[in-house]
């Protein structure tokens, strides 16, 4: 396991159990001691948990793992969950794509089914498109966030808001029945919100680790999104609440 892998699954992990002990993660990530040591001492000067005696904690409704942390974590799911998602856009379409790493995989993607016009607001997403000449690429602007690399704010809002959009892909990191689509950051929420505004269809895209949590912002009800799309490690009982409020759930 690559380490920039290994210190996503064990922020994500610290972050869903809120504390967790060295012999836990040690197990889990199928590394040493000492090894989960010296990552936890990283990383936590890098701000991103919080040492205790034989452990590490994390407050509240969790910590955020910097896009760049997350690329190779649960690579295979989100490249399967990209592929059906892919199969939902028809030729010609007008393409919403939000940050994160699973609406990535989708862009990639993509440049194969073109002509296609996409909208997004994620400057990774942007430079990973702009070559390819079967792809029309319209870029939100706004204030760039360096936790996701997504444009977000006024300026974003503005543009999307001026713009119809036949389906977007939307990123999320978390996704409940009780409490729909959330993400970290309240502003970032409010740019997905206009995304799903301006969407004739909402397709969630999201690996297993986001399926039944709930973090800091609201994005939207499930009321809002038409599809989801998960990898088959998603809880049962999860996805059937999700189901029950009239998303159409595929797991792949």
């Amino acid at each position: 396991m690559l380490r920039t892998e290994r210190h996503a699954r064990l922020l994500e992990h610290v972050s869903a159990r809120g504390s967790v002990d060295v012999g836990e993660l040690s197990r889990l990530l199928a590394v040493s001691g000492a090894t989960v040591r010296r990552d936890l001492q990283y990383l936590s000067e890098m701000n991103l948990l919080r040492r205790t005696h034989g452990g590490a904690v994390t407050g509240g409704i969790g910590i955020e793992v910097p896009l760049h942390r997350r690329m190779e974590s649960r690579r295979p799911e989100k490249r399967a969950i990209a592929r059906a998602a892919a199969e939902l856009v028809p030729a010609g379409a007008v393409v919403g794509l939000t940050g994160g790493t699973t609406t990535t995989e989708v862009a990639r993607l993509l440049v194969e089914r073109g002509p296609l016009t996409v909208v997004t607001n994620a400057v990774n997403i942007a430079a990973e498109l702009v070559l390819h000449r079967g792809i029309t690429l319209v870029v939100s602007g706004g204030n760039a966030r360096s936790e996701s690399y997504e444009l977000i704010g006024p300026i974003a809002e503005k543009t999307l808001a001026d713009h119809h959009i036949d389906v977007t892909f939307l990123g999320v990191d978390g996704i409940s029945s009780a409490q729909g689509c959330t993400t970290h950051d309240q502003l970032e929420a409010a740019t997905d919100s206009a995304f799903v505004r301006s969407s004739g269809r909402v397709v969630v895209v999201a690996d297993h680790s986001k399926i039944g949590k709930v973090t800091f912002a609201k994005i939207c009800g499930l009321g809002e999104i038409h599809n989801l799309i998960t990898d088959a490690g998603a809880p049962d009982h999860h996805l059937a609440g999700i189901a029950d409020a009239g998303v159409t759930v595929t797991t792949v």
